[in-house]
């Protein structure tokens, strides 16, 4: 019976320790950040090295702050649904700060609402929630890059790749025979990455003629898979490709290389977000270019964040932080890619 008794005790003591250390946790407790990630999807490069950079940035200001932290990355496996109930378990599990890659930018209600109601701080990143959501609460950030922005600048680096290289006009008809590699049907960036580039171009003076698409979903091997279809059908017609993002760029180049095409009848190739593939590619000419989305900036700007909103440092919250934060992008050629190449291997 005494034994019994004393394991009861036993057993509430832990109960008390372990309730004491999640209300710690969800409190604020400086000494320990637990940070829960919910990704659209895990396979998609470029958010895969956003995020090694954010947990690399957040362990280096814990660390100069004596500071533990944690992280925790879910993939939502492109499933909205998935990712509202991956954020509720990781706010059951006790995490202090959600950084949430919305699968559906325009579905954020349900994950807003949870976070709200145990007052825990969210942090978006790379796909911007609609204006009227980040309006619901003033604990909701935006971090990421301006779709429009890194349209014209592909828009840019193909008119003057076009204009300082005659040969991309293969059938000397004065106009440019171009097809797209789209990201998701539907989805603003890839919309507005497409509309800005070839608007871009045109206003630039390169007369253009589409000839047709293939999306992709920003997958490498997708986009090897339509521009085979799109090889098919146009056969040497294609002048060049403009893609939503270096993958799918890579997964056209893929394409033309099993098909053993000869270099004077592959297309030049544009892409954007600058991933550590698609920079050897355009230190190696096979692309001709790409825009580089600043991912070690974006994650130093969420790791900045989550500290601030954690250690209560809110003396230059103003100044550092708003609720939409937008990081530049740059125009990357084989000129200057070694430089970007050192920027993104020194983050690791």
């Amino acid at each position: 019976m005494k034994q019994k008794k004393f394991w009861k005790l036993i057993f509430c003591g832990v109960a008390v320790l372990l309730l004491s250390a999640c209300a710690k946790t969800q409190t604020g407790d400086a000494s320990r950040i637990y940070v829960g990630i919910s990704c659209y999807d895990q396979t998609d490069v470029f958010i895969k090295e956003l995020v090694t950079s954010f947990e690399g940035e957040l362990k280096r200001n814990g660390d100069n702050k004596d500071i533990s932290t944690l992280v925790t990355t879910r993939d939502a496996a492109d499933s909205q649904r998935r990712q509202n109930t991956q954020v509720k378990e990781l706010i059951d599990a006790g995490c202090n700060v959600l950084l949430v890659n919305l699968v559906d930018r325009t579905d954020s209600s349900e994950i807003i609402e949870l976070a709200k109601k145990k007052k825990i701080p969210v942090i978006f990143f790379n796909r911007e929630p609609v204006t009227e959501d980040l309006k619901q609460w003033n604990k909701l950030y935006y971090v990421g890059g301006n779709a429009k922005e890194s349209g014209v600048m592909q828009g840019e680096l193909a008119a003057d790749f076009i204009r300082g290289n005659n040969d991309v006009d293969r059938n000397r008809d004065g106009k440019i025979q171009y097809v797209v590699l789209e990201g998701e049907p539907g989805h603003q960036d890839a919309i507005i990455r497409t509309e800005e580039a070839v608007n871009t171009l045109k206003a630039s003076g390169i007369k253009l003629e589409k000839l047709g698409y293939g999306v992709a979903n920003w997958n490498r091997s997708q986009a090897q898979n339509r521009m085979l279809q799109l090889i098919n059908q146009y056969q040497n017609k294609i002048e060049l490709v403009l893609s939503n993002n270096d993958d799918m760029a890579l997964g056209g180049i893929d394409a033309y290389a099993k098909l053993n095409r000869t270099e004077s009848s592959i297309p030049v190739f544009f892409g954007i977000d600058g991933t550590d593939e698609g920079l050897v590619a355009v230190k190696q000419g096979l692309l001709a270019g790409t825009v580089y989305n600043d991912k070690e900036g974006q994650a130093k700007k969420m790791a900045d964040l989550v500290m601030m909103l954690e250690t209560n440092d809110n003396s230059e919250k103003d100044s550092r932080f708003t609720q939409q934060n937008y990081l530049p992008y740059a125009k990357i050629t084989k000129e200057n890619v070694a430089d970007y190449q050192s920027t993104s291997s020194s983050s690791r």
